[in-house]
Protein backbone atom coordinates (compact mmCIF):
# COMPACT_ATOMS: atom_id res chain seq x y z
CA UNK A 1 0.00 0.00 0.00
CA UNK A 2 1.33 3.46 -0.81
CA UNK A 3 0.65 6.56 1.01
CA UNK A 4 0.65 10.07 0.74
CA UNK A 5 0.10 13.38 2.43
CA UNK A 6 -0.72 16.68 0.99
CA UNK A 7 -3.11 19.49 1.63
CA UNK A 8 -6.10 19.38 -0.13
CA UNK A 9 -7.59 22.41 -2.12
CA UNK A 10 -10.90 22.73 -3.83
CA UNK A 11 -10.43 22.48 -7.43
CA UNK A 12 -12.74 21.74 -10.36
CA UNK A 13 -13.02 19.32 -13.04
CA UNK A 14 -9.35 17.67 -14.40
CA UNK A 15 -8.52 16.22 -17.70
CA UNK A 16 -7.57 16.40 -21.39
CA UNK A 17 -6.22 14.89 -24.47
CA UNK A 18 -5.08 11.77 -26.67
CA UNK A 19 -3.74 10.41 -30.48
CA UNK A 20 -6.23 8.06 -33.03
CA UNK A 21 -7.30 5.33 -31.11
CA UNK A 22 -10.13 5.09 -33.75
CA UNK A 23 -9.36 1.16 -34.68
CA UNK A 24 -10.51 0.68 -31.18
CA UNK A 25 -13.94 2.17 -31.47
CA UNK A 26 -15.86 4.08 -33.70
CA UNK A 27 -18.58 6.47 -31.29
CA UNK A 28 -20.77 9.33 -32.18
CA UNK A 29 -18.37 11.67 -33.41
CA UNK A 30 -19.46 14.67 -31.50
CA UNK A 31 -17.98 18.23 -32.61
CA UNK A 32 -14.65 19.37 -30.77
CA UNK A 33 -15.81 22.40 -29.49
CA UNK A 34 -20.16 21.69 -29.14
CA UNK A 35 -22.20 24.36 -27.81
CA UNK A 36 -19.83 27.41 -26.98
CA UNK A 37 -21.36 30.10 -29.09
CA UNK A 38 -19.31 33.09 -29.35
CA UNK A 39 -19.22 34.74 -32.98
CA UNK A 40 -15.55 34.01 -34.07
CA UNK A 41 -13.01 36.86 -33.98
CA UNK A 42 -9.81 37.11 -35.62
CA UNK A 43 -7.20 39.93 -34.81
CA UNK A 44 -10.22 42.09 -33.57
CA UNK A 45 -12.52 41.41 -36.71
CA UNK A 46 -15.05 39.96 -38.25
CA UNK A 47 -14.19 37.95 -41.07
CA UNK A 48 -11.20 39.80 -41.84
CA UNK A 49 -10.62 38.89 -45.57
CA UNK A 50 -7.42 37.06 -44.99
CA UNK A 51 -9.18 34.91 -42.44
CA UNK A 52 -11.98 34.11 -44.82
CA UNK A 53 -10.78 30.25 -45.69
CA UNK A 54 -10.66 29.60 -41.61
CA UNK A 55 -14.17 31.16 -41.41
CA UNK A 56 -15.62 28.95 -44.06
CA UNK A 57 -13.29 25.93 -42.20
CA UNK A 58 -14.95 26.89 -38.67
CA UNK A 59 -18.11 26.92 -40.73
CA UNK A 60 -17.91 23.38 -42.68
CA UNK A 61 -17.28 22.19 -39.32
CA UNK A 62 -19.94 23.21 -36.97
CA UNK A 63 -16.96 25.06 -34.76
CA UNK A 64 -17.41 27.57 -32.09
CA UNK A 65 -14.86 29.40 -30.59
CA UNK A 66 -14.59 29.17 -26.76
CA UNK A 67 -14.34 32.11 -24.15
CA UNK A 68 -11.74 33.31 -22.45
CA UNK A 69 -11.58 32.95 -17.92
CA UNK A 70 -12.62 36.39 -18.17
CA UNK A 71 -15.91 35.90 -19.79
CA UNK A 72 -13.75 37.74 -22.78
CA UNK A 73 -13.02 35.86 -26.35
CA UNK A 74 -10.35 38.35 -26.83
CA UNK A 75 -10.42 38.32 -30.27
CA UNK A 76 -7.38 35.90 -31.31
CA UNK A 77 -4.19 37.02 -30.63
CA UNK A 78 -3.30 35.16 -33.56
CA UNK A 79 -1.73 36.70 -36.57
CA UNK A 80 -2.13 35.28 -39.97
CA UNK A 81 0.58 34.77 -42.45
CA UNK A 82 1.12 34.55 -46.28
CA UNK A 83 1.73 30.78 -47.48
CA UNK A 84 4.83 33.30 -49.36
CA UNK A 85 5.99 34.11 -45.95
CA UNK A 86 6.23 31.61 -44.50
CA UNK A 87 8.07 29.75 -47.45
CA UNK A 88 10.53 32.76 -47.11
CA UNK A 89 11.26 31.90 -43.68
CA UNK A 90 11.81 28.45 -43.85
CA UNK A 91 14.24 28.74 -47.40
CA UNK A 92 11.26 27.45 -49.09
CA UNK A 93 10.76 24.83 -46.28
CA UNK A 94 14.74 23.34 -47.00
CA UNK A 95 15.66 19.88 -45.33
CA UNK A 96 18.04 21.93 -43.37
CA UNK A 97 15.10 23.68 -41.38
CA UNK A 98 13.57 20.15 -40.88
CA UNK A 99 12.64 19.89 -37.28
CA UNK A 100 10.86 16.89 -36.95
CA UNK A 101 7.45 14.67 -37.97
CA UNK A 102 4.09 14.01 -36.41
CA UNK A 103 0.47 13.13 -37.30
CA UNK A 104 -0.57 17.00 -38.36
CA UNK A 105 2.75 17.04 -40.44
CA UNK A 106 6.60 18.48 -40.73
CA UNK A 107 7.50 21.03 -38.77
CA UNK A 108 10.57 23.54 -39.83
CA UNK A 109 12.31 26.42 -37.97
CA UNK A 110 11.91 29.21 -39.65
CA UNK A 111 12.56 33.19 -39.25
CA UNK A 112 9.93 35.56 -39.62
CA UNK A 113 11.22 38.96 -41.20
CA UNK A 114 7.59 40.57 -40.47
CA UNK A 115 8.13 40.18 -36.75
CA UNK A 116 11.75 39.89 -36.74
CA UNK A 117 11.09 36.56 -34.75
CA UNK A 118 12.69 32.40 -34.85
CA UNK A 119 9.64 30.25 -35.13
CA UNK A 120 8.38 26.88 -35.32
CA UNK A 121 6.13 26.35 -38.60
CA UNK A 122 4.03 23.20 -38.82
CA UNK A 123 2.58 22.47 -41.83
CA UNK A 124 -0.49 20.40 -42.92
CA UNK A 125 -0.04 16.98 -44.36
CA UNK A 126 -3.09 16.66 -46.72
CA UNK A 127 -2.48 12.56 -46.28
CA UNK A 128 -1.79 12.72 -42.38
CA UNK A 129 -3.58 11.41 -39.61
CA UNK A 130 -4.46 14.90 -38.69
CA UNK A 131 -6.48 17.23 -41.16
CA UNK A 132 -8.88 20.48 -41.54
CA UNK A 133 -10.55 19.84 -37.92
CA UNK A 134 -7.43 19.59 -36.06
CA UNK A 135 -5.86 22.75 -37.94
CA UNK A 136 -8.96 24.60 -36.77
CA UNK A 137 -9.25 23.29 -33.19
CA UNK A 138 -5.59 24.20 -32.49
CA UNK A 139 -6.21 27.62 -33.54
CA UNK A 140 -9.47 28.59 -31.58
CA UNK A 141 -7.93 27.01 -28.48
CA UNK A 142 -4.25 28.49 -28.56
CA UNK A 143 -5.76 31.80 -29.42
CA UNK A 144 -7.96 32.08 -26.67
CA UNK A 145 -5.56 30.04 -24.08
CA UNK A 146 -2.34 32.09 -22.34
CA UNK A 147 -0.52 30.16 -19.74
CA UNK A 148 3.36 30.11 -19.08
CA UNK A 149 2.88 26.18 -19.81
CA UNK A 150 1.34 25.90 -23.26
CA UNK A 151 2.86 26.58 -26.06
CA UNK A 152 1.93 29.82 -27.54
CA UNK A 153 0.56 30.21 -30.95
CA UNK A 154 1.74 33.05 -32.84
CA UNK A 155 -0.18 32.73 -36.18
CA UNK A 156 -1.80 30.48 -38.83
CA UNK A 157 -1.96 30.26 -42.35
CA UNK A 158 -5.28 29.41 -43.75
CA UNK A 159 -4.85 30.38 -48.29
CA UNK A 160 -6.42 28.29 -50.55
CA UNK A 161 -5.63 25.06 -49.56
CA UNK A 162 -2.30 25.23 -47.32
CA UNK A 163 -2.65 24.59 -43.78
CA UNK A 164 0.13 26.30 -41.42
CA UNK A 165 0.18 26.89 -37.79
CA UNK A 166 3.16 28.91 -36.32
CA UNK A 167 4.62 28.55 -32.86
CA UNK A 168 7.03 30.25 -30.93
CA UNK A 169 10.37 28.01 -31.68
CA UNK A 170 11.51 25.99 -28.10
CA UNK A 171 14.86 25.41 -28.71
CA UNK A 172 15.45 22.11 -26.65
CA UNK A 173 12.75 20.29 -28.38
CA UNK A 174 10.99 17.78 -26.94
CA UNK A 175 10.64 15.86 -23.66
CA UNK A 176 10.76 12.70 -25.75
CA UNK A 177 13.80 13.23 -27.00
CA UNK A 178 15.65 14.12 -23.91
CA UNK A 179 14.32 11.08 -22.25
CA UNK A 180 13.40 8.47 -24.12
CA UNK A 181 15.30 8.66 -27.37
CA UNK A 182 18.11 10.31 -25.96
CA UNK A 183 21.39 10.75 -28.51
CA UNK A 184 25.25 9.82 -27.63
CA UNK A 185 26.61 12.12 -25.39
CA UNK A 186 23.60 14.22 -24.17
CA UNK A 187 23.53 14.08 -20.46
CA UNK A 188 20.64 12.76 -19.21
CA UNK A 189 17.68 14.95 -17.36
CA UNK A 190 18.57 15.09 -13.74
CA UNK A 191 15.95 14.49 -10.94
CA UNK A 192 15.45 18.02 -10.05
CA UNK A 193 14.98 18.33 -14.09
CA UNK A 194 12.73 15.86 -14.20
CA UNK A 195 10.18 16.88 -11.44
CA UNK A 196 10.42 20.48 -12.64
CA UNK A 197 8.94 19.31 -16.15
CA UNK A 198 6.40 16.95 -14.16
CA UNK A 199 5.05 20.26 -12.04
CA UNK A 200 5.28 22.30 -15.13
CA UNK A 201 2.85 20.02 -16.92
CA UNK A 202 0.79 19.64 -14.65
CA UNK A 203 -0.04 23.33 -14.06
CA UNK A 204 -0.65 23.66 -18.10
CA UNK A 205 -3.38 20.98 -17.69
CA UNK A 206 -4.72 22.73 -15.16
CA UNK A 207 -5.27 25.85 -16.29
CA UNK A 208 -7.54 23.74 -19.52
CA UNK A 209 -9.07 21.83 -17.06
CA UNK A 210 -10.26 24.25 -14.61
CA UNK A 211 -9.37 27.84 -15.41
CA UNK A 212 -10.78 28.55 -18.94
CA UNK A 213 -13.91 29.82 -19.04
CA UNK A 214 -15.09 26.83 -21.02
CA UNK A 215 -12.96 23.59 -19.72
CA UNK A 216 -10.95 21.98 -22.07
CA UNK A 217 -10.01 18.34 -21.91
CA UNK A 218 -6.50 17.89 -23.87
CA UNK A 219 -6.55 14.29 -25.39
CA UNK A 220 -2.77 13.45 -26.14
CA UNK A 221 -0.62 14.15 -23.28
CA UNK A 222 2.59 12.68 -23.98
CA UNK A 223 6.17 13.48 -24.18
CA UNK A 224 6.52 14.39 -27.60
CA UNK A 225 3.98 16.71 -26.83
CA UNK A 226 5.91 18.16 -23.95
CA UNK A 227 8.30 20.88 -25.65
CA UNK A 228 11.30 22.20 -23.98
CA UNK A 229 12.31 25.99 -23.52
CA UNK A 230 15.68 27.33 -22.24
CA UNK A 231 16.30 26.06 -18.57
CA UNK A 232 14.42 23.25 -19.36
CA UNK A 233 10.99 25.23 -18.69
CA UNK A 234 7.67 22.94 -20.16
CA UNK A 235 5.35 23.97 -22.58
CA UNK A 236 2.52 21.72 -23.99
CA UNK A 237 1.85 21.41 -27.36
CA UNK A 238 -0.39 20.08 -30.19
CA UNK A 239 -3.62 20.46 -29.35
CA UNK A 240 -5.29 19.04 -32.44
CA UNK A 241 -7.70 17.10 -30.71
CA UNK A 242 -8.76 19.24 -27.77
CA UNK A 243 -12.46 18.40 -26.88
CA UNK A 244 -14.78 21.16 -24.63
CA UNK A 245 -14.96 19.06 -21.55
CA UNK A 246 -19.03 17.96 -19.55
CA UNK A 247 -20.65 20.52 -18.39
CA UNK A 248 -24.00 20.50 -15.66
CA UNK A 249 -24.89 17.49 -14.79
CA UNK A 250 -22.87 15.96 -17.42
CA UNK A 251 -20.08 13.31 -16.55
CA UNK A 252 -18.63 12.57 -19.39
CA UNK A 253 -18.40 13.08 -23.24
CA UNK A 254 -19.15 10.36 -25.75
CA UNK A 255 -16.81 10.63 -28.75
CA UNK A 256 -14.66 8.72 -31.33
CA UNK A 257 -11.69 7.05 -28.98
CA UNK A 258 -8.79 8.98 -30.36
CA UNK A 259 -5.72 8.37 -28.20
CA UNK A 260 -1.94 6.93 -28.32
CA UNK A 261 -1.47 3.76 -27.68
CA UNK A 262 0.08 3.59 -23.52
CA UNK A 263 -1.26 6.71 -23.02
CA UNK A 264 -4.91 6.52 -23.58
CA UNK A 265 -6.84 5.73 -20.18
CA UNK A 266 -8.41 2.19 -20.14
CA UNK A 267 -12.10 3.30 -19.33
CA UNK A 268 -12.01 5.78 -22.02
CA UNK A 269 -10.84 3.23 -24.58
CA UNK A 270 -13.27 0.80 -23.25
CA UNK A 271 -16.30 2.72 -23.57
CA UNK A 272 -15.58 6.22 -25.81
CA UNK A 273 -16.78 7.95 -22.35
CA UNK A 274 -14.46 10.71 -22.39
CA UNK A 275 -13.79 12.53 -18.57
CA UNK A 276 -11.40 15.02 -17.80
CA UNK A 277 -9.80 12.01 -15.79
CA UNK A 278 -8.65 10.70 -18.94
CA UNK A 279 -6.07 13.12 -19.11
CA UNK A 280 -4.97 12.38 -15.22
CA UNK A 281 -4.38 8.95 -16.68
CA UNK A 282 -2.17 10.01 -19.33
CA UNK A 283 -0.07 12.69 -16.74
CA UNK A 284 0.47 9.68 -14.83
CA UNK A 285 2.13 7.84 -17.36
CA UNK A 286 4.37 10.42 -18.29
CA UNK A 287 5.04 10.59 -14.99
CA UNK A 288 6.12 7.55 -15.04
CA UNK A 289 8.46 7.76 -18.04
CA UNK A 290 10.15 10.51 -16.15
CA UNK A 291 10.52 8.25 -13.17
CA UNK A 292 11.59 4.90 -15.13
CA UNK A 293 13.36 6.37 -18.20
CA UNK A 294 10.96 3.92 -19.82
CA UNK A 295 8.52 4.05 -22.78
CA UNK A 296 4.67 3.66 -22.02
CA UNK A 297 5.20 1.25 -24.25
CA UNK A 298 8.51 -0.47 -25.85
CA UNK A 299 8.18 -3.78 -27.97
CA UNK A 300 11.49 -4.36 -27.40
CA UNK A 301 11.46 -5.51 -23.80
CA UNK A 302 10.10 -8.91 -22.38
CA UNK A 303 6.09 -9.51 -22.32
CA UNK A 304 5.83 -8.36 -19.17
CA UNK A 305 7.94 -5.46 -19.47
CA UNK A 306 5.89 -4.24 -22.53
CA UNK A 307 3.67 -2.14 -21.21
CA UNK A 308 5.10 0.43 -18.92
CA UNK A 309 2.40 1.03 -16.63
CA UNK A 310 1.25 -3.22 -15.94
CA UNK A 311 5.14 -3.65 -15.33
CA UNK A 312 4.89 -0.74 -12.49
CA UNK A 313 1.44 -2.04 -10.80
CA UNK A 314 2.95 -4.64 -8.76
CA UNK A 315 5.67 -2.65 -7.96
CA UNK A 316 3.82 -0.22 -6.36
CA UNK A 317 3.01 -1.95 -3.53
CA UNK A 318 6.78 -2.96 -2.54
CA UNK A 319 8.36 0.15 -1.22
CA UNK A 320 11.40 -1.78 -1.09
CA UNK A 321 10.87 -2.40 -4.65
CA UNK A 322 10.94 1.67 -5.23
CA UNK A 323 14.58 1.98 -6.28
CA UNK A 324 14.13 -1.10 -9.24
CA UNK A 325 11.64 1.49 -10.44
CA UNK A 326 14.23 4.85 -10.84
CA UNK A 327 15.96 5.15 -14.11
CA UNK A 328 19.24 3.64 -14.40
CA UNK A 329 20.64 6.56 -15.77
CA UNK A 330 20.52 9.18 -12.72
CA UNK A 331 22.76 6.77 -11.51
CA UNK A 332 20.92 6.81 -8.04
CA UNK A 333 21.78 10.75 -7.80
CA UNK A 334 17.92 10.95 -6.63
CA UNK A 335 16.41 11.96 -3.18
CA UNK A 336 14.39 8.71 -1.77
CA UNK A 337 11.67 10.79 0.01
CA UNK A 338 10.86 12.60 -3.09
CA UNK A 339 10.94 9.01 -4.97
CA UNK A 340 8.52 7.71 -2.97
CA UNK A 341 6.08 11.06 -3.02
CA UNK A 342 6.46 11.22 -6.85
CA UNK A 343 5.96 7.50 -7.57
CA UNK A 344 2.69 8.00 -4.85
CA UNK A 345 1.08 10.55 -7.52
CA UNK A 346 2.11 8.04 -10.60
CA UNK A 347 0.12 5.06 -8.83
CA UNK A 348 -3.11 7.51 -8.22
CA UNK A 349 -3.02 9.03 -11.88
CA UNK A 350 -2.67 5.04 -13.18
CA UNK A 351 -5.71 4.02 -10.97
CA UNK A 352 -7.95 1.68 -13.38
CA UNK A 353 -11.22 3.28 -12.30
CA UNK A 354 -11.26 7.13 -12.76
CA UNK A 355 -13.19 7.62 -9.28
CA UNK A 356 -9.77 7.12 -7.64
CA UNK A 357 -8.12 9.19 -9.32
CA UNK A 358 -6.98 12.43 -7.74
CA UNK A 359 -7.89 16.09 -9.14
CA UNK A 360 -5.10 18.19 -11.27
CA UNK A 361 -5.02 20.73 -8.51
CA UNK A 362 -4.18 18.35 -6.27
CA UNK A 363 -1.65 16.50 -8.56
CA UNK A 364 -0.24 20.26 -8.90
CA UNK A 365 -0.32 20.91 -5.39
CA UNK A 366 1.46 17.43 -4.33
CA UNK A 367 4.36 18.24 -7.32
CA UNK A 368 4.35 21.40 -6.05
CA UNK A 369 5.58 19.80 -2.74
CA UNK A 370 7.72 17.24 -4.35
CA UNK A 371 10.05 20.33 -6.98
CA UNK A 372 10.29 22.17 -3.42
CA UNK A 373 12.31 19.28 -1.68
CA UNK A 374 15.34 19.20 -4.01
CA UNK A 375 18.14 16.57 -4.57
CA UNK A 376 21.36 17.61 -2.84
CA UNK A 377 23.97 15.58 -3.40
CA UNK A 378 26.03 16.79 -0.71
CA UNK A 379 23.16 15.98 2.02
CA UNK A 380 22.22 12.45 0.15
CA UNK A 381 25.95 11.52 0.60
CA UNK A 382 25.59 12.29 4.31
CA UNK A 383 22.88 9.85 4.52
CA UNK A 384 24.34 7.31 2.44
CA UNK A 385 27.38 7.05 4.45
CA UNK A 386 25.33 6.61 8.04
CA UNK A 387 22.96 3.64 6.50
CA UNK A 388 24.30 0.60 7.43
CA UNK A 389 22.65 -1.62 4.33
CA UNK A 390 20.79 -1.54 1.70
CA UNK A 391 21.04 2.49 1.49
CA UNK A 392 18.77 2.70 -1.05
CA UNK A 393 16.26 0.97 0.49
CA UNK A 394 16.71 1.78 4.09
CA UNK A 395 16.58 5.41 3.21
CA UNK A 396 13.66 5.45 1.81
CA UNK A 397 11.83 3.46 4.44
CA UNK A 398 13.37 6.08 7.36
CA UNK A 399 12.02 9.07 4.90
CA UNK A 400 8.45 7.58 5.10
CA UNK A 401 8.51 7.81 8.89
CA UNK A 402 8.47 11.06 8.36
CA UNK A 403 6.81 11.83 5.26
CA UNK A 404 5.06 15.30 6.45
CA UNK A 405 4.65 18.79 5.43
CA UNK A 406 6.92 21.84 7.33
CA UNK A 407 2.60 22.11 8.51
CA UNK A 408 1.75 18.83 9.62
CA UNK A 409 -1.62 19.51 7.87
CA UNK A 410 -1.53 17.02 5.15
CA UNK A 411 -4.55 14.55 4.56
CA UNK A 412 -3.71 10.69 4.20
CA UNK A 413 -4.08 9.34 0.44
CA UNK A 414 -3.96 5.66 0.20
CA UNK A 415 -3.54 3.27 -3.42
CA UNK A 416 -4.19 -0.21 -2.83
Amino acid sequence: MICFWWKRKSSKNSQKKTKDYSHTHKLTNHTSLDKVKVDLKLNGKKDDSKNDQLALDLKSLKLKVPISADGNDNGSRAQTFSFDELAAATGNFRSDCFLGEGGFGKVYRGQLEKINQVVAIKQLDPHGVQGIREFVVEVLTLSLADHPNLVKLIGFCAEGEQRLLVYEYMPLGSLESHLLDLLPGRKPLDWNTRMKIAAGAASGLEYLHNKMKTPVIYRDLKCSNILLGEGYHPKLSDFGLAIVGPSGDKTHVSTRVMGTYGYCAPDYAMTGKLTFKSDIYSFGVVLLELITGRKAIDPTKSHKEKNLVAWARPLFKDRKKFPQMVDPLLEGQYPARGLYQALAITAMCVQEQPNMQPAIGDVVTALNYVTSQKYDPQIDRVQRCRSPSSPRVRRGDHKHKHNVSDDGNERDRSVN
